[in-house]
């Protein structure tokens, strides 16, 4: 079969993230990249579950942009550490 080049961006610490985890697997990212290609195009789906963090909701970053501005304005209220007993 012939082989191809593929190009892909990614964040420098993210690359060197999934190298380390690649090679704790025994694995190099071209391995790593072809099993997710051949299993998504076998299953025609991404193969795992994609969903947004709702921490990064538009509600929750308006939320916290408001926090900001008070406490820039100098109208944040100060609270002492809650200490949880597990």
């Amino acid at each position: 079969m012939a082989q191809t080049l593929v190009n892909i961006r990614m964040d420098e610490e993210l690359k060197k993230s999934m190298e380390q985890t690649c090679q704790e697997l025994g694995m190099n990212m071209t391995t790593a990249i072809t099993i997710f290609a051949k299993k998504m195009t076998r299953e025609k789906r991404i193969p795992f579950e994609v969903s947004v963090d709702p921490f990064y909701s538009e509600s929750n970053m308006a939320h916290l942009r408001r926090g900001i501005e008070a406490l820039n304005a100098g109208k944040g209220v100060e609270h002492d550490i809650i200490e949880v007993d597990e």
